[in-house]
């Protein structure tokens, strides 16, 4: 696409948008007669490569239309599911794991959830004790990263049962295990050396 193609199609753009030139040239922090110029008076000749992108994503458009290279998918990545479920009722005994397919995440999701893919496992909730933050059925990301945990919802193992809990300190060293659904007892207080935390739940995924 050339230059002037690509004033065309920005005139284009902004008309079926609803944008404003000078608008635009703030958005590039540009001054603002910057975008009126390059489209009247083809001044610069081309917009720079990084200013084609940054009006398609405000936009939300495909970079192509501006004559720049077309969106790429991302390159997902898969997050192990493990063949366990961890029990928001009673809790549940597991001798042992193993992976029952994967789940694609985005990139950029992850990295908003602040977890790797190889650090995190897809886990199926079991019962109604975290109702309704969590739900019989659903499944959660856990990152299973070592770190020192703090105050949420974790998977945890207790006297060898897999369960769904929130956490929360108490003083003394120890940790509060509770429910979300208020119609179901909780644990109580437990030493923190008697409680397994398997990891942190970062996201809930469902069908509706």
């Amino acid at each position: 696409m050339d230059g002037s193609e690509q004033r065309r199609a920005l005139a284009r753009l902004i008309e079926e948008k609803g944008g404003d030139y000078a608008g635009l040239s703030r958005l590039l922090a540009k001054n603002p007669a910057y975008i009126q110029q390059f489209i009247k008076r083809g001044s610069p000749r081309r917009l720079a490569e990084e200013d084609r992108r940054t009006i398609a994503e405000f936009f939300g458009v495909d970079a192509a239309r501006l004559g720049g290279p077309p969106a790429t998918a991302p390159a997902f990545l898969a997050v192990d599911r493990l063949d366990v479920g961890a029990s928001a009722g009673p809790g549940a005994a597991v001798d042992h794991e193993s992976t029952k397919g994967a789940v694609s995440f985005d990139p950029k999701m992850l990295r908003g959830l602040g977890v790797r893919a190889e650090d995190a496992s897809m886990i199926r909730v079991r019962g109604d004790s975290m109702e309704p933050t969590l739900m019989d059925g659903d499944e959660i990301l856990v990152d299973r990263t070592p770190r020192a945990w703090r105050d949420g919802i974790h998977v945890i193992r207790v006297d060898g049962d897999l369960m769904v809990k929130r956490l929360s300190r108490v003083p003394g060293g120890g940790v509060l295990i509770s429910s979300d659904n208020k119609a179901v007892p909780s644990l109580g207080e437990r030493p923190l050396d008697t409680v397994d935390v398997v990891g942190r739940v970062l996201w809930v995924g469902r069908k509706l």
